[in-house]
C-alpha cells in the first residue's frame, strides 16, 4: 500500500511517502505533484518526506527526477528527507542522491525560516565552507 500526503510549512511543500513506490503506485506520486506545481500560491521549495519509505523502484525514481524538473522548470528546487537505510542505497547506487539533495531530516531540508537548522553546502557542492568548519 502506497500514500502520499502534502502539507505546507512557512516557505515550503512537504509530501509525506508511505509504502512502496513502484510502476502501480508511482501515479499517486505524479498527481501530488502536479496539484502542487499547479498550486499559484506554490512554494519554490518540495520537501519530500521518505521516512516512512519501504521501497523505491525504477519507476519511482523516474517519477522523482520529474518531480525534480517540474519544480526547477517553476523555480523552485526539491529535497529529498528522512531516506530510509535501504531506500538511500537505491538512490546512491543510480546516482539519484547526485541529482536531487538529500536531508537527514525534514527540519534539516526545510529553509532557516522555517525553523530548521543552517543548510550551507547541503545544496551546492561548491558551497563556501563555514566558520565552523575552517
Amino acid at each position: 500500500m502506497f500514500s502520499v500526503d502534502s502539507r505546507p510549512s512557512r516557505h515550503a511543500w512537504v509530501l509525506v511517502l508511505r509504502g512502496e513506490l513502484d510502476f502501480h503506485s508511482a501515479v499517486q506520486l505524479h498527481e501530488a505533484a502536479d496539484a502542487l506545481v499547479a498550486e499559484p500560491q506554490s512554494a519554490p521549495l518540495v520537501v519530500i518526506d521518505c521516512a516512512a519509505l519501504e521501497y523505491c523502484d525504477s519507476t519511482g525514481i523516474t517519477g522523482l527526477i520529474r518531480i525534480h524538473q517540474r519544480v526547477a522548470a517553476h523555480g523552485g528546487a526539491l529535497r529529498l528527507a528522512a531516506v530510509p537505510t535501504s531506500v538511500a542505497r537505491i538512490f546512491a547506487l543510480t546516482g539519484l542522491d547526485q541529482v536531487i539533495a538529500v536531508h537527514a531530516s525534514v527540519t534539516e531540508a526545510l529553509p532557516p525560516e522555517d525553523g530548521a537548522g543552517d543548510l550551507h553546502a547541503q545544496d551546492s557542492a561548491s558551497a563556501a565552507p563555514t566558520a565552523s568548519e575552517r
